[in-house]
């Protein structure tokens, strides 16, 4: 029986599922499984997995379903003590399964380990910090008030406390995993891996239409947490609404925007401070109001020159990421 179940859900990932599988044949902590879920993909998908080799990894193919339906059938094929999940376009470092291991053993109350996140960009090269947060022990409180995380490919999870919470909501199409990790800090603690080992890719584009989407599967998540949560804790939903719609800003912002980007980032960027109003005190934030000003009062061709000297969304997302990480203002 394999120490460690790894689940990757899989659709359409012939671009960059090589290079994630062979990240996981690299851990140095060698006794696990590796359970492909492929959800209906309709390219060469199944045929790269089927041609690694490796005994370890199993692959499994139905109808496609969604993440959060192939990543539950996938913790139902698991054997593992514990479980983790790896999205089929991102990368874990050689010492990441053992280090988290290690943490677990360590912290024998902890029921899930969770290390640093950097961000990649499609060609594979870092693209940002994450936001670097280290917290221990009973991390309920902060996790409302934003999901530090920041990958469902992050955590090493006990598997009995998994089964204790429950899987993936299969209706959530959007923060699907900030959901999980909160019902798992309701009842656990959690332990720091203070190194980035969890490698996030990031796309150059953002659609519109998925901001919106997401917008309103976060926005389930977070009412359905504060209605579970206690009522010493009420008063953190405002810092939870705004940092999801900072977040929210800066991914209708990504790429080049144009006129309707510019208009949702400028409605999400009027809900964050209208739910959290010392983001007035952010440079950031004001920076962010400029660009959005630029995307809709100036023809492209103007803006986008400006948008550049400016300098890039990008580095504006890693300032939101550092803003996000302020113990003083943000975690408790």
């Amino acid at each position: 029986m394999p120490l460690i179940s790894i689940i990757m859900p899989a659709y359409n990932g012939e671009k960059t599922i090589r290079e994630t599988v062979e990240s996981v044949i690299s851990q140095s902590q060698p006794d696990w499984e590796l359970i492909a879920i492929d959800d209906g993909s309709q390219d060469s998908t199944v045929e790269i997995l089927s041609s690694i080799g490796d005994p370890r990894v199993k692959v499994f193919s139905y109808f496609n379903s969604g993440p959060s339906t192939s990543r539950n059938r996938g913790i139902a094929r698991a054997r593992g003590d514990y479980i983790s999940f790896i999205d089929a376009d991102d990368l874990w470092t050689p010492d990441k399964l053992e280090s988290q291991l290690q943490a677990l053993q360590k912290h024998p109350q902890a029921a899930l380990a969770y290390s640093w996140i950097n961000f990649i960009d499609e060609s594979s090269q870092f693209a940002r910090r994450g936001s670097y947060v280290a917290l221990n022990g009973n991390v309920y409180a902060n996790l409302l008030i934003v999901n530090f995380l920041e990958s469902g490919s992050n955590p090493l999870i006990r598997r009995e406390a998994l089964t204790e919470v429950g899987g993936f909501d299969e209706s959530l199409t959007h923060g699907e995993d900030w959901d999980l990790w909160l019902r798992l800090a309701a009842s656990y603690d959690f332990v720091a891996v203070p190194s980035p080992q969890v490698l996030y890719r990031v796309g150059s584009i953002s659609a519109t239409s998925n901001v919106s989407k997401q917008e309103a599967g976060m926005l389930r998540v977070i009412d359905r947490a504060f209605e579970q949560a206690p009522e010493t804790l009420q008063y953190l939903k405002p810092y939870s609404l705004g940092n999801t719609y900072k977040y929210l800003t800066f991914k209708a912002l990504e790429g080049c925007p144009e006129g309707e980007k510019g208009l949702i980032g400028g409605r999400f960027i009027w809900q964050a401070i209208r739910s959290d109003r010392t983001l007035l005190r952010k440079r950031v934030i004001w920076k962010a109001w400029l660009k959005i000003a630029l995307v809709l009062l100036l023809p492209p061709q103007i803006a986008r020159p400006l948008l550049f000297k400016m300098g890039s969304l990008s580095n504006l997302e890693a300032l939101l990421a550092h803003i996000i990480a302020e113990p003083e203002t943000r975690f408790l």
